[in-house]
């Protein structure tokens, strides 16, 4: 069934939501501690993050889907090996990187995205989801933070079932928008504002979480912004060219 009208669809993790609760929950759990062994405690969870999220895409481009829950906790003593912690069981338990992984289960809305989204609505343009992450985690994230978002327009890609960035998964929302006036996909991750447009998307990126576009790397997108909200005007200043 063609959506006509116009439509911008948001990744969700590290744009709508921050990662700061966990970096947080790092600092007062294990902060004085990582940095006696020299280690800044939000490159660590950086790292501990990333490689999860790795681990994850990897085990599932392997034909072995694993939720991300079932790789995030158990790589936590590894990551520390890995950060140059010679006993990194003797360093921190198990109950330690459970009290990480809960203020990840919490993390909070990024400044500005209830305007960011309210000034998309007035323009006209109906506001989507897709994430990674599976719909319970990740719809909750926005309930809890107060951001309203129709399941009807909250896609999970645990039910495509496909993940970003591959090209199919920005193909199932494109095929939902056939006729539409405009298609857009806005994103913190410059990965996946670059994939969208690669795949068919007009892209909005928001340097509020990586800073650096990395153009050289990515490619250049529609727009970019310094804040959520400048990424919605822009959007609105380009729509229609």
């Amino acid at each position: 069934m063609a959506r006509r009208g116009k439509h911008v669809v948001f990744d969700i993790v590290g744009t709508c939501v921050s990662y700061d609760n966990f970096f947080s929950a790092i600092e007062s759990r294990l902060g004085d501690r990582l940095r006696a062994e020299g280690i800044k405690p939000k490159l660590f969870g950086f790292a501990w993050m990333e490689c999860a999220e790795r681990e994850f895409a990897y085990l599932d481009l392997s034909g072995r889907y694993v939720p991300f829950w079932s790789t995030f906790q158990p790589l936590f003593h590894r990551i520390l090996w890995m950060a140059g912690v010679e006993d990194p069981r003797a360093f921190a338990t198990d109950d330690d990187a459970l009290f990480m992984v809960q203020a990840y289960r919490q993390l909070k809305a990024r400044p500005g995205i209830n305007e960011c989204w309210e000034k998309l609505r007035d323009a006209g343009f109906t506001v989507w989801a897709l994430t990674t992450g599976d719909k319970e985690r990740v719809k909750g994230y926005l309930d809890s933070n107060g951001i309203e978002i129709s399941d009807d327009n909250f896609v999970s890609c645990n039910d495509i079932p496909v993940r970003k960035p591959h090209p199919d998964s920005y193909k199932y929302l494109l095929d939902k928008f056939e006729g539409a006036e405009e298609t857009w996909f806005a994103a913190a991750h410059m990965w996946d504002a670059s994939a969208a447009k690669h795949n068919g998307f007009k892209a909005a990126w928001c340097s509020v979480y990586e800073k650096e576009p990395v153009s050289q790397v990515f490619g250049d997108v529609d727009v970019t912004a310094d804040s959520l909200v400048e990424m919605a005007e822009k959007i609105i200043q380009a729509s229609g060219r």
